[in-house]
């Protein structure tokens, strides 16, 4: 499928690299939304979000992982689609690396005690920009 980012627009590509916050829209087991902000790193066309393991946009992802994502400008919408893999075992270094440069955070150590951290894959199945579907 080729790097989905090679695609974008050089703006879009700065939002991606520069912004701080992406909105992520989870399923709950009603069949409700679930849409918290979150920090992330984007490399490679893929999504990278840290979070706690026993939170609820993670019990959400173990029964339905199919995903939206937002950038927070809506006057240019910046919209991605994709499926997570979960991974609590293995933490990429250029991905721990990415967040400690972005945002001074490592995303690998617990933010409550007794809590096991995760990482959320999410690799762009569809781009939705300014209203077009890519």
């Amino acid at each position: 499928m080729g790097d989905l980012v090679e695609e974008l627009a050089p703006a879009v590509r700065t939002r991606l690299a520069e912004e701080r916050n992406v909105w992520l829209c989870t399923v709950r087991p009603d069949g409700s939304a679930h849409v918290t902000p979150v920090w992330f790193v984007y490399e490679g066309s893929t999504w990278w979000i840290g979070t706690d393991d026993f939170s609820v946009k993670v019990a959400n992802v173990r029964a339905e992982p199919r995903v939206s994502l937002a950038l927070e400008d809506g006057r240019s919408p910046v919209v991605a689609e994709g499926e997570v893999t979960i991974h609590g075992d293995r933490f990429p270094p250029g991905v721990v690396a990415a967040f400690a440069a972005k945002y001074g955070w490592d995303v690998t150590a617990p933010t409550r005690p007794g809590t096991g951290r995760v990482l959320l894959e999410v690799p762009v199945r569809r781009w939705l920009l300014a209203g077009t579907a890519q």
